[in-house]
């Protein structure tokens, strides 16, 4: 009888032992490691209160850049039209809405000063992509969920406000005007947003 039970604790040890590699690699969901990253910038940015957008960005910038696919993402805004562009205008086009993209969301950033950023720590399939979810706070504690849809390659292509608002579709309205002018106008109307944000003494809420 001291034998079974010995044997029973064995095995129970080994599973145990057994099923602890399985939870780290849960914890460790690949596509939330990007947002984890991008959401701790976010804390530093807004540590001291949210200052300045260029204070900001010189924290986020980089972090930002590397989190999202913007490259894809200006591609869907774009929608069809983008085919139609010229190579050239196309990196143009790419370029100038990385730079837009990356000042608008440490714009807004100020928002969620004094806050605090929440993160399921598992995501889910969304089709080919997984879906990270967080809940995002102000300091009057009015709370918003924002998903992340992520990619295979582990980046963000676009970004769902409470569920159903797409960030890349509202971006897509928001371009239709400046796509009657071609590329050139979507080039003028991104350069403008850019500058205009960082001109701004007191950063408008987008």
């Amino acid at each position: 009888m001291r034998l079974n039970r010995r044997t029973l604790l064995a095995a129970a040890a080994a599973l145990a032992v057994s099923g602890t590699p399985h939870a780290v690699r849960a914890a460790e969901d690949p596509a939330v490691e990007p947002i984890k990253r991008l959401y701790a910038k976010f804390e530093e940015a807004l540590k001291n209160g949210a200052g300045d957008l260029k204070s900001r960005l010189a924290i986020v910038g980089d972090t930002l850049a590397a989190t999202f696919d913007t490259p894809a993402m200006v591609r869907t805004a774009v929608g069809p039209k983008w085919k139609t562009f010229k190579p050239e205008q196309q990196e143009a086009l790419t370029e100038a809405f990385g730079k837009y993209f990356v000042t608008l969301y440490a714009n807004r950033l100020s928002q969620a000063a004094g806050g605090k950023f929440e993160i399921k720590p598992q995501s889910e399939e969304h089709g080919p992509n997984r879906v990270v979810s967080t809940r995002v706070s102000n300091k009057d504690g009015d709370d918003s969920e924002v998903d992340y849809v992520v990619n295979a390659g582990n980046k963000v292509q676009d970004v769902l406000l409470n569920g159903n608002v797409s960030e890349v579709a509202s971006m897509r309205a928001s371009f239709a005007d400046p796509l009657k002018g071609g590329a050139d106008g979507l080039l003028k109307f991104m350069r403008e947003r850019t500058d205009g944000m960082l001109a701004a003494k007191v950063s408008p809420r987008e």
